[in-house]
């Protein structure tokens, strides 16, 4: 019965063109793809009437940070509309909301820095304390590494170690592309002599590298920022990070494993695809909203210098043990 069994060829063939997708839809197709596209429409909309408040209610030094971080969810939301109209262009549309994420993961860490006053009202406030660096995603489990103190060298590097992923990777994709080009790159290809095997391995580090400094800063600022609801900024820019890479890996490692089944006109992996995409718009749609409350807000100075938490138990520990 096997041996008999004949494979629709769709199966086996790239992803269908657009004009393929909207004469194949049904009743229940047309009402899905027009509510996400409204879902993704809207998101865009909310971006752009709030760069507007920004632009005129925001201090001019914080005003590229937040632009930037607010357009994360509005963009990759976008950019899986585009993609699940024209499945084609998949890698192309995830290429560029990774890029865009991968200038938010620095621009996080400016907006916390402009939200303390800048790079020297931050030194100023903080030069006598110390950062743990003993934090995800690289050393969580190394809580013996020492506290490190805040310098312009410190800083710098800090800076230095999110930017570097947020130009390496455009470099990196500009670099798939033109292998992509002359029929060198492949998602799916996982052979040893295949580009994609390499560069995303290399991509996954340089993305550990650039989120361990945002972790770092963020420990050290959560209570001089409470006020200003680092908090859940943080959580939501945790959020898109997990939703449009973890997720969207898990789902295109199973299509490629073929644990998702094939539907006409779409591919296994094709169809996994387009299961990320409608769920990240859904998701992106939900994040904009909440993002939008959370940054349409009055942007008066901070108070004082106040204590942080980790630098008072690092003096409290020294007072215990002088004690002792």
């Amino acid at each position: 019965m096997d041996e008999n069994r004949t494979i629709d060829p769709s199966c086996m063939d790239q992803p269908p063109v657009a004009i393929d997708i909207i004469l194949q839809l049904d009743i229940f197709g047309i009402i899905l793809y027009s509510v996400l596209t409204f879902m993704a429409t809207i998101s865009m909309l909310v971006y752009i009437e709030e760069c507007w408040y920004i632009y005129q209610k925001v201090p001019a030094q914080k005003k590229s940070a937040i632009i930037w971080v607010n357009g994360a969810a509005p963009v990759i939301g976008t950019m899986s509309c585009l993609g699940m109209w024209i499945p084609r262009a998949t890698m192309f549309t995830d290429m560029t909301s990774a890029c865009y994420f991968a200038i938010v993961v620095f621009k996080f860490l400016v907006l916390m820095i402009e939200e303390v006053g800048g790079d020297e009202a931050f030194l100023q406030r903080a030069g006598k304390n110390k950062l743990r660096i003993s934090t995800g995603p690289c050393c969580c489990c190394c809580p013996c590494l020492p506290h490190v103190p805040i310098t312009r060298r410190s800083l710098f590097l800090l800076k230095l170690g999110s930017f570097q992923f947020a130009l390496l990777k455009v470099v990196f994709t500009v670099l798939s592309i033109a292998l992509w080009t002359n029929g060198n790159f492949e998602m799916a290809d996982m052979r040893i002599t295949g580009a994609s095997i390499w560069i995303n391995p290399g991509l996954g580090v340089l993305t550990i590298i650039a989120l361990w400094p945002v972790a770092i800063m963020f420990m050290h600022l959560r209570t001089t920022l409470r006020s200003l609801k680092i908090i859940p900024k943080y959580a939501m820019y945790q959020l898109v990070l997990v939703l449009s890479q973890l997720q969207s890996a898990i789902i295109n490692i199973l299509a490629l494993r073929g644990a998702i089944a094939c539907t006409p006109p779409y591919s296994s992996r094709a169809r996994g695809y387009l299961m990320s995409q409608q769920l990240l718009i859904l998701e992106m749609f939900v994040i904009t909203l909440v993002t939008r409350m959370l940054y349409r807000r009055q942007y008066d100075p901070l108070p004082e210098n106040e204590p942080n938490d980790e630098n008072t138990k690092i003096i409290l520990s020294a007072e215990n043990s002088d004690v002792a």
